[in-house]
């Protein structure tokens, strides 16, 4: 059974919602593997220098960041969570009603 991120990705990803994983560890081939065998839709990002972890000071696995449509942090956690329960659903079903940046206009880079 796919974990919750990958099950609100495919349920949520035509809404919008955009799941990027980050392997910190493993090479691509032993990744590839993984995400086959796992039938991941999400993207897995390789990131063996942990340049990730430094940049978005990440102590503990798995870390998350929520962002919303603006390019702006909404939330940052460590752990796992049950994105498709009530409480995540109505924060990932809000996040993606709310509007971008508009036409024209790049999201903030932060």
């Amino acid at each position: 059974m796919p974990s919750t991120i990958e099950q609100a990705h495919r349920e949520l990803g035509p809404k919008g919602l955009a799941v990027l994983a980050i392997n910190i560890q493993e090479g691509r081939q032993k990744v590839a593997g993984w995400v086959k065998d796992k039938g991941l839709t999400s993207r897995v990002l390789l990131d063996p220098a942990g340049e990730a972890v430094a940049a978005y000071r990440v102590t503990a696995t798995p870390t998350f960041f929520l962002i919303g449509r603006d390019g702006k942090l909404v939330a940052r956690g460590v752990g796992t969570r049950t994105w498709l329960g009530d409480k995540g659903r109505a924060l990932l079903s809000a996040l993606l009603a709310a509007p971008g940046p508009g036409p024209g206009r790049p999201a903030p880079a932060r």
